[in-house]
């Protein structure tokens, strides 16, 4: 059941040589060919897409949102999202076409098989955000209207980047010691609303041989460790939703961050591939699994 890494690493490879191809800031040509190539690749594993334009936080955006599937409305839901956006300046490979080519790698992998495998027990949908960088605008307006059981949210945020020399893996002071100094694993952030989220999504990821894996509950909604909140998911924890980020740490291991210097070339495909295939097992079973605890929006 495990996705093929044989050819996923060259799928992933290819979708973000076209979305980092050049800087993507909201408003511009490449932000809307890269929301036209989402949308197209969502289109075709099988699921319905629609463009949802927002004017939230005193700005405008569109996300891209799948129906959820299967239809049945008494179902928890399950959202997995990545931001599509890019600052001026950056092609933003790691930051954020490598999660959003996971994304795109995971609705092609998921979508046959919540037509072919007898029903869920949770519905699922797939979001590409808008607007991450200026103050996860995207994600702020999505979670403000989601409606009925939650089973979780999961922030798919910097995928690609590994550096395997000692010291490579910086950390927040009060975490030194408690986590490797190795920037060759990738981290699951949750809170304690999302225990059962964050224990399915890091044996699936897990479940991936050779894939370092490392975990992280933090208290509330993340406030006490700041840098635990820079991504979408924090949107649903300040709406009391369980949500998870998953990383390879973004500017404590990867020195192009927000950097010109973020391009294709600078990713580990092998390691991306890996981390997709664990993305695909998690979500599979959240989707399979009626025990994971679940949150009214």
């Amino acid at each position: 059941m495990q996705p093929s890494l044989a050819n996923l690493e060259q799928r992933l490879r290819v979708h973000v040589e076209t979305l980092a191809a050049t800087p993507r800031p909201p408003g511009g040509v490449a932000h809307r060919q890269a929301r036209g190539y989402i949308a197209k690749h969502l289109r075709q594993a099988g699921f319905t897409v629609e463009e949802v334009a927002y004017a939230s936080l005193g700005t405008r955006g569109v996300n891209l949102l799948t129906t959820p599937a299967p239809a049945d409305a008494s179902l928890p839901l399950v959202i997995v999202g990545a931001h599509y956006d890019s600052l001026p300046g950056t092609p933003g490979a790691d930051d954020n076409a490598s999660a959003v080519a996971a994304l795109l790698e995971l609705a092609a992998w998921i979508g046959p098989r919540l037509a072919a495998e007898g029903r869920p027990k949770a519905r699922l949908q797939l979001a590409a955000y808008d607007q991450e960088e200026d103050g996860l605008v995207g994600s702020h307006h999505h979670s403000g209207t989601v409606a009925g059981a939650v089973k979780g949210m999961i922030s798919l945020e910097m995928l690609g980047y590994v550096d395997h020399r000692p010291g490579s893996q910086q950390l927040p002071p009060h975490l030194t010691g408690l986590y490797p100094d190795v920037g060759d694993f990738i981290g699951v952030v949750g809170n304690e609303t999302a225990c059962g989220l964050l224990e399915t999504m890091t044996a699936g990821l897990k479940a991936i041989d050779g894939l370092p894996v490392e975990s992280m509950a933090v208290p509330g909604d993340g406030t006490l460790l700041p840098v635990t909140r820079l991504s979408d998911h924090a949107s649903f924890w300040d709406r009391g939703l369980p949500a998870l980020m998953i990383t390879d740490t973004s500017f404590f291991r990867n020195p192009h961050y927000h950097q010109a210097t973020d391009a294709p070339a600078t990713l580990d495909y092998a390691f991306l591939a890996k981390v997709t295939a664990g993305v695909c097992l998690g979500t599979w079973a959240l989707l399979s699994d009626a025990g994971v605890h679940t949150h009214s929006a």
